[in-house]
């Protein structure tokens, strides 16, 4: 487990440090060797949400967690030595023992939401999934998710920065490195959820229309990932090109091959 652990001292290590963490995530194997080979690159993320579209099924632990799990197996072969955090959904019924079988394939760190269940539900689940990585040798690098603005339906901003904050705050006493809130945050929102939950322990996506990532630095946050948008741009190349194609055009002498 040696190697896992130091895997896992630099990831969390990465999210500490002043500049912000930019995962770029993935959902195969010839997506994180592209990926890995990026001298920027300093750690894989999976995309949950890609590797079920991957397979045809809908996002939200619809697809097997077998599969799942194989495909992240087969990510992380292809990072090498770079540290893997896998993108677990709700924890598949059982976060802890996911958590577990997770390290089993090489992985040091999750996101795990919390689909804004009882904050006490929650909790505990954060709570299962530290002490899986202990009880496998691994100080486990939970980005804990709080659907708190996804989720959020019409209430108040003010109500899901609070509940952000306060859920934030118990995931962080649970044992969790950094707290995960997606959704398209401005400056201010921002600011808020870092005053309220810690200085680089805020974690957001990057979506259209959202800040930049300088600019989420700048506010003090610890890492920003692209979920499902990686392989929506990836995707939305490849149709581009095949229209072409079919216009009777030819593949663009810039492609690059893998190698």
């Amino acid at each position: 487990m040696t190697e896992l652990s130091d895997k896992a001292t630099t990831l969390a290590r990465l999210h500490d440090e002043p500049e912000i963490l930019r995962v770029v995530n993935v959902w195969d194997a010839v997506s994180a060797t592209v990926i890995a080979a990026l001298p920027e690159t300093r750690a894989i993320a999976t995309a949950g949400h890609s590797i079920a579209a991957t397979f045809g099924y809908p996002d939200g632990e619809h697809i097997p967690l077998d599969l799942m799990l194989d495909m992240v197996a087969r990510i992380v072969s292809a990072a090498g030595d770079l540290p893997v955090s896998a993108d677990l959904d709700a924890g598949f019924g059982d976060p802890g023992e996911t958590v577990r079988r997770a390290i089993g394939v090489g992985v040091v760190g999750a996101n795990v939401e919390d689909r804004l269940r009882p904050l006490a539900e929650s909790t505990a689940a954060v709570e299962a999934i530290v002490a899986a990585g202990e009880s496998e040798g691994v100080a486990f690098v939970l980005n804990a998710r709080t659907d708190a603005f996804v989720r959020a339906g019409d209430r108040p901003l003010e109500e899901s920065i609070e509940d952000a904050v306060t859920r934030g705050r118990a995931y962080l006493s649970a044992g969790a490195t950094t707290v995960f809130v997606p959704g398209i945050l401005d400056a201010a929102t921002t600011r808020a959820l870092v005053d309220g939950i810690g200085v680089r322990k805020v974690s957001v996506i990057g979506l259209p229309g959202a800040l930049t990532a300088q600019e989420y630095e700048d506010l003090g946050v610890a890492r920003i990932s692209y979920g499902p948008m990686t392989q929506r741009v990836a995707l939305t190349a490849l149709q581009d090109v095949a229209a072409d194609l079919y216009r009777d055009g030819a593949i663009p002498a810039s492609t690059r091959g893998l190698n």
